[in-house]
């Protein structure tokens, strides 16, 4: 079972709660049936982002095989099968399908099954050679993330601001070139053939460009016009020193002795996680207590 839970990624679900970004900063966290809802939306996208990572382990086993860290994955290591994963993957596309069918019954929209499926085969297309492509292979990533945010809105039917996918989309090209960035000072340029398009002086020029762009999009949420309307304070700009403390922590991480990896990097340091749950209390206690 240990090896199952690895080879599915569980601890990278934490990506996926972006799906409840759309009911927090729309103030219907608290409300049980949208509450309900993302938590399989949730799922969905957590068995979906499953079964990416099956293919392309799949897809990258014997190179795997080569790579100092990755040669421990269960595929890599023989601890479980290819045939295993494969059934694994059956089991996991049956549970999404059923929610998603859920979903457009009592939705009717058919986005709430598109988004998903557009997930699962854009990541298909990078494990097939897109993850090659320099550029492109990052805004795939990126695209997985605006994504999830996306589908948190359409499932409960909340608008989600322009200002706030802009930064998630700049946020995600930061972690992005990030996770290139330091994958070439580990494992050099030879590990991935994308690698060897990229070198770190263009990673770090446009990594705080885009960090400063995700900071500027936040800032522009908190202090637009609408925003301030429908929170109902304007004291939201008190959290962009915070959101700057966050970022600087993950920048101080990836500038260390880090792969680069976002999951990785986050749970690895205590101080980054008491400075985010200290902006959650601090935000949350500005839409739903003032």
């Amino acid at each position: 079972m240990k090896e199952v839970l690895k080879l599915i990624r569980v601890k990278h679900w934490l990506k996926n709660v972006l799906v409840f970004l759309p009911i927090f900063f729309g103030k219907k966290l608290l409300n049980t049936e949208c509450f309900l809802t993302c938590i399989f939306a949730f799922v969905v996208f957590s068995f979906a982002s499953s079964i990416v990572y099956v293919l392309n382990d799949l897809s990258d086993i014997e190179k795997d095989r080569m790579h100092p860290v990755k040669k421990n994955r269960p595929l890599a290591s023989g601890a479980i099968s290819k045939t295993q994963a494969y059934i694994i993957m059956f089991v996991l596309a049956i549970i999404i399908s059923v929610i998603m069918y859920f979903f457009y019954l009592h939705s009717k929209n058919i986005f709430v099954i598109l988004i998903p499926l557009i997930y699962i085969l854009l990541n298909i297309c990078y494990s097939k050679g897109l993850k090659n492509m320099p550029i492109i292979d990052v805004v795939i990533l990126v695209s997985g993330f605006v994504l999830r945010v996306m589908y948190g809105g359409i499932v409960v039917n909340v608008e989600v601001s322009k200002f706030l996918y802009l930064m998630v989309i700049f946020g995600s090209f930061y972690l992005g070139f990030g996770k290139r960035r330091n994958e070439i000072l580990k494992n050099g340029d030879k590990s991935r053939l994308v690698l060897s398009y990229y070198n770190k002086e263009f990673l770090d020029k446009n990594m705080y460009v885009c960090l400063a762009l995700a900071i500027v999009s936040y800032s522009l949420w908190c202090v637009d016009p609408s925003t301030i309307s429908r929170i109902g304070n304007d004291y939201l700009f008190w959290t962009i020193p915070i959101v700057m403390v966050i970022l600087q922590l993950y920048s101080l991480d990836i500038e260390g002795n880090s792969y680069g990896d976002p999951i990785e990097v986050i749970l690895s340091d205590k101080k980054l996680i008491i400075v985010s749950i200290f902006y959650i209390v601090v935000i949350g206690g500005l839409l739903y207590v003032l």
